[in-house]
């Protein structure tokens, strides 16, 4: 445990009030002593409501599962199982007609659409790298992936390889920024001549800056579906002095946002670690972070992006943002710790500490440089909560912590993750409950499922894994968030989100697959590295989205009764294969991710999958496969001795795969005494019995003795 010292009435850790008083709040105006006894009133009127919510939560899934189990071995009535979650309060009335009134958003999340990243708030090279993503080199990004066939050939540039790679790129700019008389492969001298470019583009309002001298440019800025093209032009350059108007390179803005992740990227789980991610979202907000690391022998260093100093077509100076407009993702009202302890001497709420500490980090933007918001904003998404009453909640919790901090009302804005299933059946009234603040709703699909294979536990047995994408829950899920969004006004004054693309070596799959999400009315969506945002900022040149909600808004949504259906397995009589399959699948995929979260801390990596695959992990996908092997084990289609069986293979597989790892302990030779092993095998016996399936308070417990270890 840390040392506490007495701040008011709470036990606050020394590294959190030391960081707080020292760091945090010189510069904001505040004084210690006030901030303390405020913190404390605001924690002794929200920690007993945050306590009630959850066993709320308890309650209602008690009674569930009383309902299935009365009816063990019955089909499911729609329509009574409909009736019987209105009656028990797990679904509400849907509001009004009504339309949010969310004011001061900055342009990024209200008027445009493009990539969003997510990035684990502990690694402050990932985050620099986040923030740094607003624009990416189209060139490298398909010079070094499989978007192009075939792979560069080195060690130095390939020539061949970079021929692909500047053909893609001008018949990209054919299409998008296409010229009145000719192609870009055939442009030999671009020049700007009485606030003309030439030669024309064939939309000359296209055309909106330059940087260099009117008669040789250095740069051309092009505007399309509200996303910047940059053209950098060097005759000098390696690549420019081979092309005949000396191009070097197309940038495109591509990330636009990026949520700074409090949650479930990283693995902290005690007072320390919470002021390491603090520190970091103060670098990001205070403009300081830096990160060193070697690479070819060298020691570099990286630091936030300036922002850019264009010339419109007329002369006149303008700047554009040179980074991603960051949100914070706080823990769900779930999780408590010990980095602050109440007067009873119980564990605050971690959430609040995140709301109350990550607005206070903010101020240094919001009062100071106004870098990250321009409107003076503070962008808070909130993951895993359970229907309207606890996104009231949140509400009041931000109402409370604006006075506090001594902010206008709905300074702190609110991001919504509908990944809960309460909260996906009664959307409206949560968008209702936000409609001041409200500035980005999201749907989550591995937390969602995780939460549908929970909720409905004891209704049978779930589908295979693989199966669930085509559900009927899934489809009805997905469109309902961008339906409802839309009927609520989002459009143009909040993003409207998508999920994660989770393979960040299969980009070419990524640009063929992902269109699908702007064509969805997604106004972003999330992908896994700076790379991939380049890539998926070519799906918002070839989609207008805010074009597309109009058309979408003709389409009716999705019933309710669609998204209320149970993934039950119809057929359950699989060989013992495919259940081999399915719990090889699902074991291996919970040790990989699991290990280097309870050994190295590591709440987010690119995880190799059964076939070797690398995909993004995080502790929704574990929600996922240890709620499924949890499923079948209750119905009976495998037993405990087959999932012990599958454990002890995948761990073998596992250590095999982290072989040139040197941080990696293996896991087989002793999977009795190995804590990572039997903390994946808790995840999976324990976890029927998990609050709402999660796998937080298993992985903290034995993140938290590992630790205890290390220090004894």
């Amino acid at each position: 445990m840390p040392t506490h010292v007495a701040r008011g009435s709470l036990r606050v850790a020394e590294c959190l009030s030391n960081f707080i008083e020292q760091r945090v709040l010189p510069g904001t105006g505040l004084e210690p002593t006030e901030f303390w006894q405020g913190f404390a009133e605001l924690l002794k009127r929200f920690a007993p409501e945050n306590r009630e919510l959850r066993a709320d939560r308890d309650r209602l899934q008690t009674q569930i599962d009383q309902w299935h189990d009365a009816r063990r071995g019955q089909p499911i009535d729609a329509v009574e199982y409909e009736r019987f979650l209105r009656e028990i309060g797990y679904l509400v009335a849907e509001p009004a007609h009504f339309r949010i009134t969310t004011q001061n958003v900055d342009p990024e999340i209200a008027t445009l659409a493009g990539p969003q990243l997510v990035v684990p708030a502990l690694n402050e090279r990932f985050a620099l790298n986040a923030a740094n993503a607003r624009w990416g080199s189209l060139y490298d990004a398909l010079y070094g992936t499989d978007v192009l066939p075939g792979k560069a050939r080195g060690p130095g540039y390939d020539a061949e390889r970079g021929q692909q790679v500047i053909a893609y790129a001008k018949r990209f700019l054919n299409e998008t920024v296409p010229l009145q008389s000719m192609r870009h492969e055939d442009v030999t001298q671009w020049s700007v001549q009485n606030g003309a470019l030439v030669p024309a583009l064939s939309d000359p309002a296209a055309f909106v800056g330059y940087t260099g001298p009117a008669d040789q440019p250095t740069g051309l800025l092009f505007k399309h579906h509200g996303l910047h093209i940059q053209l950098v032009l060097d005759r000098k350059h390696s690549i420019g002095r081979q092309d005949l108007a000396g191009l070097a390179d197309v940038v495109l803005e591509a990330a636009l946002t990026t949520i700074v992740d409090l949650e479930d990227s990283i693995a902290a789980v005690d007072a320390d670690d919470k002021v390491a991610a603090y520190s970091n979202w103060l670098g990001l907000m205070q403009g300081t972070l830096t990160a060193s690391f070697e690479k070819g022998g060298k020691t570099l260093t990286r630091a936030l992006e300036p922002d850019r100093d264009w010339l419109a077509p007329h002369g006149e100076r303008f700047t554009l943002p040179g980074r991603s407009v960051l949100f914070l993702r706080n823990v769900g009202h779930l999780m408590s710790t010990s980095a602050v302890l109440l007067s009873d001497g119980s564990q605050a709420p971690e959430g609040i500490i995140d709301g109350v500490i990550g607005s206070l980090i903010a101020l240094h933007d919001v009062t100071v440089r106004h870098a990250n918001s321009r409107t003076r904003s503070i962008y808070i998404v909130k993951p895993k909560m359970h229907g309207p009453a606890e996104v009231a909640f949140s509400n009041r919790l931000f109402d409370a912590i604006e006075d506090l901090l001594k902010l206008a009302r709905y300074t702190i804005k609110i991001g919504v993750m509908d990944e809960e299933r309460r909260t996906s059946a009664n959307l409206a009234a949560c968008l209702f409950e936000v409609r001041n603040r409200i500035v980005f709703v999201n749907t989550g699909f591995l937390d969602r499922t995780g939460d549908e294979m929970h909720t409905s536990m004891r209704a049978g047995a779930m589908i295979r894994k693989n199966a669930m994408k085509q559900s009927d829950w899934i489809r009805a899920y997905e469109q309902r968030n961008v339906q409802i969004a839309l009927a609520a006004g989002m459009s143009g004054r909040a993003q409207i989100g998508k999920g994660m693309w989770a393979a960040p070596d299969k980009m070419a799959d990524m640009l063929t697959q992902k269109i699908a999400h702007p064509n969805a009315g997604a106004t972003t969506a999330w992908v896994p590295s700076p790379t991939a945002a380049t890539l998926h900022a070519l799906h918002y040149h070839r989609v207008d989205v805010f074009a597309r909600h109009p058309q979408l808004t003709t389409e009716p949504a999705a019933p309710l009764g669609a998204l209320l259906t149970i993934p039950l397995a119809e057929k359950t009589d699989w060989n013992a294969a495919e259940i081999r399959e399915e719990l090889d699948n699902n074991a291996q995929g919970i040790l990989g991710y699991v290990v280097r979260w309870i050994d190295q801390g590591i709440g987010c990596s690119k995880v190799p999958d059964i076939h070797d695959v690398g995909l993004m992990e995080d502790r929704a996908t574990l929600r996922i496969s240890s709620q499924h092997i949890a499923n079948w084990l209750m119905h009976g289609i495998c037993t405990a001795q087959d999932v012990e069986q599958a454990f002890e293979r995948m761990a073998a597989r596992v250590d095999a795969q982290n072989a040139a790892d040197p941080n990696y302990r293996p896991m087989s030779p002793d999977v009795s005494n190995n804590l990572a092993f039997q903390a994946a095998r808790a995840l999976v016996f324990e976890g029927a019995a998990q609050p709402n399936g999660y796998t937080e308070p298993l992985l903290h417990a034995f993140r938290e003795q590992l630790k205890r270890r290390a220090h004894h």
